[in-house]
Parts: C-alpha cells; structure tokens; sequence
C-alpha cells in the first residue's frame, strides 16, 4: 500500500531508566527492520532520557510501500528482554514500552471564497423600515465544514459580505488550532498508555526483529 507518511510515538511512559534504555534498542531494531523491507524512517522528534544514548520517546515517520501494514506490525505494547544495562543485580531482564500510531499535524481546512454559499437575506434588531425592506444582511454557508454564520452589522451588503468571509476564516482557523491541540493531547496521553504483559513484540540482543513473540 502506498500513500502519505505514517507517524508511530514509541515510548518509556513512566516506566524506569531500563525502559529507556529498551526505546532507543526498539527504534534501532524497528529502523532496521523497516529499511530490509524498504521502508523509509526518520525521528520527527526524540526526548533523551537521563542516560546517553536512551529516549524517553521517539516519534518516527514512516513511509513507503507498505508503511501502513508495518506501523501495524509495530503497534502495542513492546519488550526488549535483557538484562539491566545500569543495575547489575537485577533480577528483571523484561522492559515494556507502547508504541502507538498517532496524527502529527492534522491537516488545515483550507479557505476559499468559492467553497462560500453568500445568500441575501433581512434581519430584524435596529436599522428602521429600511433595513428591513432590503435585504443587505448576510447568510454565508462554508460547504465544505458546513460552517454559518450571519451578518448585518453593516448597511451595505459588500460590507457585510466582507465580514462575513473574515468570519469564516477565523473560525476555521480556531478550529484548526484545536484540532492540532487535541493531537498534540493524544500524543501525550501514549505515555500513560503501556500495558506491562503480552507484548506483541519481543526483542533480543542479537537476533533478527520479532525474535520472539507472544503466542
């Protein structure tokens, strides 16, 4: 399947410095497995843990031939089963990170004028018999959202028509900044998302990706 790039945020949640260390392992075991199947990655962004070389999270982009059903293949709860880099008597050797799909920059609505239905119509409120008799008041309609609003703070229909396109826009753009907001939200809610037990993944050092998987 082919089409635009694919964003998966792989991350330690709340889970100890191991959990860290295992996201930077994933990633490099994911990159790899994504690139024998030519699939393309890049880290959108990355947070460092408080150990060199580990993540708290990394935001992958991912696209490709096939970048759909990977990002899939990927998706869950996640284990790099080793023994502690950082305490040596460690008797847990299993390290649990999520990675979940997520939406990155949602995409602008778009404004044109000729997605605008403007209808004349009257209102009543101040203005005298005038106002009332011609229609200089504006119903526009932005097809594509669905968006109305109505106009007649102005006598001359141009006016009111002008008010009402900036009114469009404006609301457009307000709901393109809560639609990014709410993304952005999404992404931080993966951190409190890690299920600890039946991986759909478990990794190893040395062995190929999917070494070993849940049954």
């Amino acid at each position: 399947m082919t089409g635009g790039e694919r964003h998966l945020l792989v991350s330690a949640g709340r889970g100890p410095r191991e959990c860290a260390w295992a996201v930077a392992q994933l990633v490099r075991r994911l990159e790899a497995d994504a690139g024998r199947r030519g699939i393309r990655t890049r880290r959108v962004q990355t947070v460092p843990g408080d150990r060199p070389g580990t993540y708290r999270s990394v935001l992958l982009g991912i696209s490709g031939a096939g970048a759909e059903e990977f990002v899939s293949s990927w998706t869950g709860t996640l284990c790099w089963q080793a023994p502690s880099p950082y305490r040596a008597r460690a008797g847990r050797k299993n390290w649990y990170v999520v990675a979940r799909p997520c939406q990155v920059d949602p995409p602008r609505s778009g404004f044109d004028e000729a997605d605008v239905e403007i209808v004349p119509c009257r209102t009543g409120g101040p203005g005298g018999q005038h106002r009332n008799k011609v229609s200089t008041a504006v119903r526009a309609t932005h097809r594509p959202s669905g968006i109305v609003v109505v106009v007649d703070a102005e006598r001359r229909f141009s006016q009111n028509r002008r008010l009402a396109l900036e009114l469009l826009r404006q609301r457009l753009e307000r709901n393109d900044q809560i639609a990014r907001r709410a993304a952005a939200t999404a992404r931080w809610r993966v951190h409190d998302d890690l299920v600890r037990g039946d991986p759909v993944r478990v990794e190893r050092p040395g062995l190929g990706p999917g070494a070993a998987r849940s049954g």
